[in-house]
């Protein structure tokens, strides 16, 4: 997307261990270092989670596990977290890793018919498509600023942008209608249009881009 403008999680508690668990590792997610320890999955937590809590950088857990762009994390699963050998893992309630909970959640429920990376022509898309029927609800994924709302937005239709304050936004398009006009302050889950075809969209749904820095950023890794 060519714009150039400028979320409710659960406490993540690092696992270590000295050796792979007997628990089978998906195929997609072989680790490629070898210092480092695995991370087992709780329900609720994203990868964005994970990497805040062992202080790494979102890319490096990408990599480090060979994560597909379409990659969902499961309760269970392990994650390779690299080069933190040697840290303790927390035994106790005054040890546990926990963090800011304004993560993000779903603006609106449906099934994900583009990902992010897929190709548009020549250009890759820098969000998801969520398909959901005309006139749902669409919510604020965190808590933040109203930056843009725009009625015709070329390609993107009625389009709204949320500023969360910490160098990341989220951009909302396709609407049928906006609800909410710039400069407004908004709360996590707010209503803040209705899930529409407007733009180069064929059937009704949601175009949802997460930005940090004004970089795009695979919203399946901080989605719950």
């Amino acid at each position: 997307m060519g714009l150039v403008m400028t979320a409710a999680c659960t406490t993540v508690r690092p696992v270590a261990t000295a050796s792979t668990p007997a628990v089978s590792t998906p195929s997609s997610a072989v680790p490629v270092m070898t210092s480092g320890l695995y991370h087992r999955v709780e329900k609720g937590q994203t990868l964005w989670q994970v990497a805040k809590a062992y202080n790494i950088e979102l890319d490096q857990l990408v990599q480090a596990n060979r994560l597909p762009d379409a990659s969902k994390l499961e309760v269970g699963q392990l994650i390779f977290v690299p080069n933190v050998t040697g840290r303790r893992a927390p035994t106790s309630e005054t040890s546990r890793v926990s963090f800011d909970p304004n993560g993000f959640a779903w603006p609106v429920q449906g099934k994900v018919v583009t990902h992010f990376g897929s190709r548009r022509g020549l250009v890759a898309n820098k969000g998801i498509d969520i398909e959901a029927r005309a006139g749902v609800a669409v919510k604020a994924a965190r808590a933040g600023r109203v930056s843009f709302s725009d009625e015709q937005l070329r390609g993107y239709g009625k389009t709204v942008i949320i500023d969360h304050g910490d160098g990341f936004s989220t951009v909302y398009a396709h609407n049928e209608l906006l609800l909410v006009h710039a400069g407004q302050q908004l709360q996590q889950g707010e209503v803040i249009a209705r899930v529409g075809s407007t733009g180069h969209a064929a059937a009704p749904v949601l175009y949802f881009e997460i930005r940090k820095a004004h970089k795009p950023q695979n919203p399946i890794y901080y989605l719950p």
